[in-house]
């Protein structure tokens, strides 16, 4: 036995055969059944020559089946590749290439794209195609069929903590890149191998089964898509630990609370403002129960604070986090939303992690006041996939230590927490000063009428860059743009109140709510703006 995903979930099975481990929509799974199916899935693969260290992807929504074909893959040592469904047909034909398939799982309904791009991996000799209620043709094998042919035993043999983990981020721009970490790595910085709480590891793989089996578990509910990290680790930490894992097929606010309702919910897990302002606002207007939720919690994009706001006054005794992380680092920090005296516009601010700290440009830890670059140690990824450069800008070793910079920059406080600014990469140098978009974008959705912003920079002669903005108003409502302004030169700097602004009808986010800055540049460069502020 080792730290292993495939042997995690297999110590919950013994442990607890007849809970259900999985909700979907009308449908539930035992994690009993789930075993079974992922066991005769994972014998279909095998025995067309899937082998340890070969890469599946999966080409698919949130179903039951997708988990069984995640967990599949896991059993025979192999790595799942995450393909995200929205992706075209150049995205797709860089990604079977760049990951080199040897097989891949995907939804029906995918069939036709998947028979464009297949050729991308010539490597891919077994497809495997998921019931989605769509009747899309194809001649590979359907899954029921791959159920049948397979052996339902659990006979695998030995895995390793050193087996590969691999999940693709797509970030903000460029194409996507895969992220290799070994399976203790990535189970002790996202799985609940670590306790996110107190940093200290749990003594063994057999914890989060042996405390599962003491109580009744929880539900928690998994808001985003299976291709992304955030929905992979809730869902897989849940199932280590004996909890039931609801999932829908869909985003869609009034149906999470129908859910919530329906399964009572004691924990929600989402990512940031993207999905938590919907759901929030869509509690307020609907009737929904809700009393069953006790935790909610967000990663891989922080809460803006009029959204913090919003859920402690309707949740006053539910648990609020707000973690920060990324696929390169894992878990870094964590801030427990808390009110702040006098309604204040309070920057995202965490505790950071046991093994995170802020490194100045001398790579020395910043004094307390300072910004530096935001940087882990500890349990770290390999590096990217087939790239040694970008692996090298992300992983450095300084005075014997290993650390990943994400590409974040942060203030280090007097009292030990930090606070995040933003990736450099973003941040908008105007006339000498740096504008970091996400203290911006939190400003102006305190103003009534703004639902979502994004804030950017662009070229400008006299200032080098000048700060604008594209805001998504509420529905039904007329943003008065001077109005907007006003409202901004009480939260922010002069300098910082956005010069240019564009009204959108729905502000372009990835599936992972973090913001699209290649389209908020292409439609800053495509429509004209409304000018209006020549601020400080």
């Amino acid at each position: 036995m080792a730290a292993n995903i495939a042997d995690l979930f297999e110590h919950a099975v013994d442990a607890f055969a007849d809970r259900t481990a999985v909700y979907f929509g009308e449908q539930a799974i035992t994690y009993a059944e789930l075993e079974e199916r992922a066991n005769r899935l994972a014998h279909l693969l095998h025995d067309r020559g899937v082998r340890p260290g070969d890469h599946v992807g999966l080409y698919a929504g949130n179903s039951i089946e997708a988990v069984v074909a995640m967990i599949a893959v896991y059993k025979l040592r192999a790595a799942v590749v995450n393909v995200n469904y929205r992706y075209v047909e150049n995205e797709l034909h860089f990604l079977f290439a760049d990951a080199e398939l040897v097989a891949l799982i995907h939804d029906r309904r995918f069939a036709p794209r998947v028979a464009a791009v297949r050729d991308a991996s010539p490597g891919l000799h077994t497809v495997v195609v998921l019931p989605d209620g769509s009747d899309a043709e194809t001649g590979d094998v359907l899954y029921e069929e791959a159920l049948a042919a397979g052996d339902p035993r659990r006979d695998f043999g030995e895995r390793s903590p050193d087996d590969i983990y691999l999940l693709y981020t797509g970030g903000t721009t460029g194409y996507p890149k895969g992220v290799l970490w070994r399976h203790e790595d990535v189970w002790r910085t996202l799985g609940g191998g670590v306790d996110f709480m107190t940093g200290v590891p749990l003594e063994d793989e057999w914890q989060q089964s042996i405390r599962g089996a003491a109580g009744d578990g929880l539900v928690r509910l998994c808001l985003a898509p299976l291709i992304h990290g955030n929905a992979q680790w809730a869902a897989l930490m849940g199932l280590f630990a004996g909890d039931a894992v609801v999932m829908l097929p869909h985003f869609d606010a009034d149906e999470v609370w129908r859910a919530i309702d329906r399964h009572r919910v004691n924990m929600m897990v989402l990512i940031g403002d993207a999905m938590a302002r919907p759901i929030i606002e869509a509690y307020a207007a609907g009737d929904y129960d809700g009393s069953s939720l006790g935790s909610v919690n967000s990663s891989g994009a922080l809460f803006s604070p009029v959204v913090k706001r919003q859920y402690l006054e309707l949740f006053p005794a539910a648990l609020v986090t707000d973690a920060i992380g990324a696929s390169e680092t894992g878990f870094t920090g964590l801030g427990v939303v808390a009110d702040v005296p006098g309604g204040a516009v309070e920057e995202p601010r965490v505790m950071p992690g046991p093994t995170t700290v802020v490194l100045g440009d001398d790579n020395k830890p910043v004094a307390p006041g300072e910004i530096g670059r935001l940087a882990k140690s500890g349990y770290l990824p390999l590096g990217y996939y087939k790239d040694p450069v970008k692996t090298a800008r992300l992983l450095t070793e300084i005075d014997g230590v290993r650390y990943a910079f994400p590409g974040d920059l942060a203030r280090l406080e007097e009292d030990g927490t930090i606070t995040l600014l933003g990736r450099g990469a973003t941040c908008v140098n105007t006339g000498g000063e740096k504008v970091f978009p996400e203290e911006v974008e939190g400003a102006l959705k305190t103003h009534p009428d703004v639902f979502d912003a994004l804030v950017i920079g662009l070229p400008d002669d006299r200032l080098g860059q000048r700060v604008a903005a594209l805001i998504q108003p509420r529905p039904g409502a007329k943003v008065d743009l001077v109005a907007v302004e006003d409202h901004l030169r009480h939260q922010v700097a002069g300098y910082k109140v956005p010069r240019a602004v564009w009204l959108v009808d729905e502000i372009s986010r990835t599936i992972s709510g973090k913001a699209d800055y290649r389209w908020a540049h292409q439609h800053a460069a495509e429509n004209p703006a409304e000018e209006v502020s020549h601020a400080d």
